[in-house]
């Protein structure tokens, strides 16, 4: 059963409401909805995304019965302002995002996401759009490569790994997630309990649905239509993701500056909020051992300003 990270702490964290709307961006199997849903009892609305259209549908069948009115949108999370415009919701109350790949993901072997499976290099979130890491990697440059097992995977012998999997893509040989395997542990060798592929699958995996992109889009356009006083909640895995949340939350929160003629004026990005937590929260000893995914979890929350703040 798909376990939810910190479930407790973003109920409370977005400050669900009865008679609110809410809206969970990355729905996945519907744990964090679920607990939403509850907490608006029986009064409200909630909007689920998710671009895997199979998570959307574990989601849509775990909100049966749940007593509130459903949304349910397939769509990447960057999209989250067109899309529910369409459906002519055009502000709400509270937002989450949860940042990467499912635990359901990386147990379907057919979906390419885990080195601990051999199946084809798919890793596509949204298997009805983009190309495939397969695809990716026979067209991609070996020098942006490179950029991107640094970048998103952080992989000291990125130029070695990149090397290694263009010549197997040249030749061929680099259509199935064991393939790619055989090329790092070629490359890289077999120490310690981390996986020499971890990296390197997290990266391609990254670059392939353009996570980083999505995720720079979908913070400003969930920003956007939050109500004053409403407030997002973000979960990220990865350090550069976080990184950016930090970054975005703190200039949007802003700060006065001092003026030489006295006084200050505020800087900043509009619209203008406040952290909630001005350290991430992450999970507890008990979740972690319960959970081992949750201890790379770190959960941020901002409130948009209330009207004349």
């Amino acid at each position: 059963m798909h376990q939810p990270i910190m479930l407790q702490a973003v109920v409370d964290g977005l400050r669900v409401r009865p008679g609110g709307c809410y809206v969970d961006a990355t729905c996945g199997s519907g744990g964090h909805a679920r607990a939403v849903a509850e907490a608006l009892q029986g009064q409200g609305w909630l909007v689920v995304l998710d671009r895997d259209r199979n998570a959307l549908e574990r989601t849509i069948a775990r909100l049966d019965g749940c007593g509130v009115d459903v949304v349910a949108i397939h769509s990447a999370f960057a999209e989250v302002e067109a899309v529910l415009q369409a459906e002519k919701i055009n502000s709400v109350d509270g937002m989450l995002f949860d940042i990467g790949v499912s635990s359901e993901q990386l147990d379907t072997p057919e979906r390419g996401f885990s080195f601990r499976f051999d199946a084809p290099l798919d890793m596509r979130m949204d298997r009805s759009a983009g190309i495939s890491a397969a695809e990716w990697l026979q067209a991609v440059a070996e020098d942006e490569l490179v950029r991107v097992l640094r970048r998103y995977g952080e992989e000291p012998r990125a130029r070695a790994v990149a090397a290694g999997i263009v010549r197997a893509a040249a030749a061929g040989q680099m259509a199935t997630t064991g393939e790619l395997v055989a090329v790092v542990e070629k490359v890289v060798g077999r120490r310690g309990r981390i996986h020499p592929a971890t990296r390197t699958f997290q990266a391609i995996r990254m670059a392939v649905n353009d996570e980083i992109g999505q995720l720079r889009r979908g913070l400003a356009a969930g920003l956007k239509i939050l109500n004053p006083g409403g407030r997002m909640a973000v979960i990220t895995f990865h350090s550069g993701e976080d990184r950016i949340v930090k970054h975005f939350f703190r200039e949007h929160e802003g700060r006065d500056e001092a003026l030489a003629q006295g006084g200050s004026r505020w800087c900043g990005e509009l619209p203008r909020g406040r952290r909630v937590n001005r350290r991430a929260l992450v999970a507890g000893d008990a979740e972690c051992a319960a959970n081992p995914r949750a201890r790379s979890a770190k959960l941020r929350i901002f409130e948009k300003a209330a009207k004349g703040d």
